[in-house]
């Protein structure tokens, strides 16, 4: 069965991509798989659809993407997605302790819901907040120092349908109201980030840089965040006044004293001419458009855009290689090459002494030669 997709969501499709460049529009996947995922709770062959239509992709490229991240479910999940980090740090602090836990009591295993429907577990490899181990969140936000009792009342407190408080957070919502916001769009819920707040660990670095009166130079928290045009417009003055500051200043040719037009005014009298006027030009210093780091060339060479063809899209034409050799070509080739690189002799294996192991090649021959009898290493026979 075929998911008709809202016309609210459609809406929103249509601003996310809009984000992105025409010519890379194939970036707006990511936003819009979670998109998909807040109307249907999971990620299903109907949303790998609706994304291949509206990016212009083949669902091969999308399903690819879908299935590569963890946090695009390809079945239906839980409102609350509950993780449980058993790695390392966690679980030598008793991580896998509060996931067995929550499984026996759940009767659940990993990616697997309850049969209200209610809660989806799984364990997670890391939740990256060691430092508040042993960690779990539900639907991305953190409950930190979990033990399995204080787990078991976070999961049924969300059975009742209550919503327990994150310790680091906004409040709790469903999966579903999470995914939207993860495709880029506010939590408009009354409140919603009102609560939590940041933990202890996190502030250590804060207090210490009062503690120890370091700050960043030149900061001011109230400086307001300029918009894109305010930016563009106070770096297109920056360039004209730099521009201007390197143009040197020029003085009319005096009357019989042969000076040509365009000399500097201080030239000739007792200070160097700059190199400008030496060379004849007056234009400044622009760095070249391609002086960028190799690094960066190569990511934006590798990178595909929406112009980029693809095997099996309608209406493209994948350039080819040259065309292959001729069989014969190819043999005389590989006979070439195997000339000019004949086979390395048998080596002898590590540590054994090769007095005695040429002993052995000879008396082998010998024994071969004169009937069945086995030559020994010593050179007696057998």
């Amino acid at each position: 069965m075929t998911t008709t997709f809202t016309e609210q969501t459609r809406d929103r499709a249509r601003e996310i991509i809009a984000r992105y460049p025409a010519d890379r529009s194939r970036s707006a996947l990511l936003p819009l798989l979670h998109l998909v995922q807040s109307e249907e709770g999971y990620v299903s062959p109907a949303g790998v659809e609706f994304c291949a239509e509206v990016l212009g992709l083949n669902k091969a490229q999308v399903g690819a993407v879908a299935t590569f991240y963890t946090m695009y479910k390809r079945k239906p999940t839980g409102d609350f997605l509950v993780s449980v980090c058993t790695n390392t740090m966690c679980n030598v602090l008793g991580g896998q302790e509060v996931y067995d836990t929550l499984a026996e009591h759940l009767g659940v295993g990993h990616d697997e819901t309850t049969a209200d429907g209610k809660i989806t577990l799984e364990h997670a490899e890391c939740l990256a907040a060691c430092d508040y181990g042993p960690v779990m969140t539900v639907n991305y936000d953190f409950f930190d120092g979990v033990d399995p009792q204080g787990a078991l009342g976070v999961v049924e407190e969300l059975r009742a349908g209550g919503r327990p408080m994150p310790t680091r957070g906004a409040r709790l919502c469903t999966l579903k109201e999470m995914a939207v916001q993860l495709a880029g769009f506010a939590d408009e819920r009354e409140g919603a980030v009102a609560d939590g707040g940041p933990g202890e660990p996190t502030l250590r670095g804060l207090r210490l840089a009062e503690q120890h009166g370091i700050s960043v130079p030149g900061f001011d928290p109230n400086t307001p965040i300029r918009s894109k045009a305010e930016a563009d417009k106070a770096a297109a003055q920056a360039k004209a006044a730099e521009a201007a500051k390197a143009e040197p200043a020029t003085a009319p040719p005096a009357s019989g004293n042969g000076a040509k037009p365009g000399t500097p005014a201080n030239a000739g009298a007792g200070e160097p001419a700059p190199a400008a006027a030496a060379s004849g030009s007056t234009a400044p210093d622009v760095k070249a458009p391609d002086d960028k780091s190799p690094q960066v060339r190569t990511a934006e060479t590798r990178q595909p855009d929406a112009q980029t063809a693809v095997p099996d899209a309608p209406g493209t034409k994948v350039p080819t290689d040259n065309t292959a050799p001729a069989p014969r070509d190819a043999q005389e080739a590989q006979a070439a090459g195997v000339a000019a690189n004949p086979p390395a002799g048998d080596g002898k294996p590590a540590g054994d002494e090769a007095g005695a192991q040429q002993r052995n090649l000879k008396e082998a021959e010998a024994g071969a030669n004169s009937g069945p009898a086995v030559a020994s290493e010593t050179g007696g026979q057998k």
